[in-house]
């Protein structure tokens, strides 16, 4: 196990060079170095001379990829994507345009997406696989055909629909809690249950038609059958074995949600005036702060990688049969 996780670990290290290199690739094709330059500078009266000393300032002077002008492995190393890559490995995210340090930043922001994103994630998971379950128990009857409706309904709405309609009805018109904000210690419950409440309406339809759809594959496999022809009630083949083959690939579609945890979500942040990470992106995708931006692209990779070994490891838990060599 211990030799498969740091081959794991090692083949990240390719993996995360490719998506920062492809982070550099598609920012730079929108904005040039000028261009971000202009944007911070204000792009009125902005002469060539501001222009070179903002990007000198910023490290934006040198080449993007490769240094023509450099010999040896200069030629690599003395290059805009080097230079900020390196020091990102290092766990070094540098300051943002406005000063500010990224990672300090990040630290301060991570504690209000994880007080939306881990009680979305906990309460959505048991909801959504009790429905399921109770579908595919009651499969083949108009309970489980009217439940699968609802799902494709629910699952068809955007996710947008839920926040501006969950705000305008509990918000403003019953005013039971407040729309938007933040608030420390024991008074942040006021403003989280909503954006909770919200997450998990919102992710009920896809989820719940998806762990259906597993437990009604492992209904027809020859160890339900054969738990059935021990007399087994129908009840505890469900919970006892259909539930627990099921875990595998349920685990396999929660590590997706991983990065989310720490990342915060964008729309729920934006809307409910969160300070999370992912308010903290899409402000920084719109003040063209690229450093800050490439740092939570670098963070979401990470643990994703993460995420991915962790199930890995989840799967031996599961079922103690799986090996890794």
């Amino acid at each position: 196990m211990l030799a498969y996780i740091v081959r794991r670990l090692l083949y990240a290290i390719p993996i995360l060079i490719g998506v920062n290199l492809i982070t550099f690739a598609l920012f730079f094709i929108v904005n040039t170095p000028d261009d971000m330059a202009r944007m911070q500078l204000g792009i009125k009266r902005v002469t060539p001379e501001a222009i070179e000393k903002w990007k000198e300032a910023r490290g934006y002077d040198k080449p993007l990829f490769v240094n023509s002008a450099a010999g040896g492995l200069s030629t690599v190393t003395e290059t805009i994507f080097f230079e900020k890559s390196v020091h990102m490995f290092a766990g070094d995210f540098g300051r943002a345009e406005d000063g500010r340090d990224i990672a300090r930043e990040i630290g301060t922001r991570m504690g209000p997406s994880l007080a939306i994103a881990l009680p979305t994630f906990i309460l959505g998971l048991f909801v959504t696989v009790s429905l399921a379950l109770t579908l595919a128990f009651f499969r083949a009857t108009a309970f489980d055909f009217w439940g699968v409706v609802i799902c494709v309904a629910a699952m068809s709405i955007s996710g947008l629909f839920y926040i501006i309609g969950g705000q305008y009805l509990i918000a403003k018109v019953w005013k039971l809690v407040p729309i938007s904000g933040f608030g420390e210690g024991l008074d942040a419950w006021r403003f989280l249950i909503l954006p909770v409440c919200i997450g998990v309406v919102a992710g009920i339809g896809s989820s719940t038609r998806w762990y259906r759809t597993i437990f009604l594959e492992e209904v027809s496999k020859d160890y339900v059958r054969t738990a059935r022809a021990k007399g087994l009630p129908e009840t505890l083949v469900f919970f006892r074995h259909i539930l627990r083959n099921a875990l595998i690939p349920i685990l396999t579609g929660v590590v997706v949600v991983i990065p989310t945890l720490f990342m915060g979500s964008l729309l729920t942040e934006s809307f409910f005036g969160i300070p999370g990470l992912g308010s903290y992106t899409i402000d920084a995708i719109q003040a063209q702060d690229f450093a800050v931006v490439r740092s939570m692209v670098f963070i979401g990779s990470v643990l994703y990688i993460v995420g991915l070994i962790l199930t890995d490891i989840s799967y031996t838990l599961v079922d103690p049969r799986i090996r890794f060599s």
